[in-house]
């Protein structure tokens, strides 16, 4: 295989993974065109699940990303009114489990969804 067509199949992956993520920040009343820009997607994600713009720099840090990811992902669900068991599909099952908050019937709840009970 070519360096070219690695990249291109690279390309292609990059975008279908990110279309479930386009249609949960619509859902979140946020611009969808977002998921597709490196960066910026992360820093509208966090402001989805009503975390701090600077927790962008945790995900820099070896281990500490991971947490922070798995954080991130457990905000998300209690913003569309789920729970720990759709927090570990997010963890395993990403693109599937955010197919799943894009068409299913789940509604975004705000942010402040992540900060009510546990």
């Amino acid at each position: 295989m070519s360096f070219q067509t690695a990249v291109i199949i690279g390309i292609i992956v990059y975008f279908v993974y990110l279309i479930p993520l386009f249609g949960v920040f619509s859902k979140a009343r946020e611009p969808g065109w977002a998921a597709f820009i490196p960066i910026w997607n992360l820093l509208v994600l966090l402001k989805i699940v009503g975390r701090p713009w600077w927790w962008i720099f945790l995900f820099i840090i070896p281990v500490v990303d991971i947490v922070v990811a798995i954080v991130v992902w457990y905000d998300l669900s209690k913003s569309f009114g789920r729970g720990v068991a759709f927090t570990v599909g997010l963890v395993f099952l990403s693109w599937i489990f955010l197919l799943i908050l894009w068409l299913g019937s789940s509604q975004y709840r705000g942010s402040l969804a992540a900060d009510a009970s546990v």
